[in-house]
């Protein structure tokens, strides 16, 4: 699946970030100033169990559920 992905700096070292399928709306939380586009059109595997290297668990749940996925909260990516 072909994503676009957003980053957000926590603080300490910390990121998080938003992946939405390209072609999908942008949630409401990505327009707020503090998310950074990080890549556009990355082809990602949302049959995997976790994407390790943005923090995401369980990808193709959260993008059939919410129609994005994001970084949990104990898993940001430093």
């Amino acid at each position: 699946m072909f994503v676009n992905v957003f980053r957000r700096d926590e603080g300490r070292g910390k990121f998080s970030h938003l992946v939405v399928p390209v072609g999908k709306n942008i949630p409401q939380e990505v327009t707020n100033w503090d998310w950074h586009d990080e890549e556009r059109n990355k082809d990602l595997n949302e049959d995997l169990d976790r994407w390790p290297e943005y923090g995401i668990e369980a990808p193709g749940r959260q993008l059939k559920e919410k129609g994005y996925a994001i970084t949990s909260l104990h898993e940001m990516t430093s």
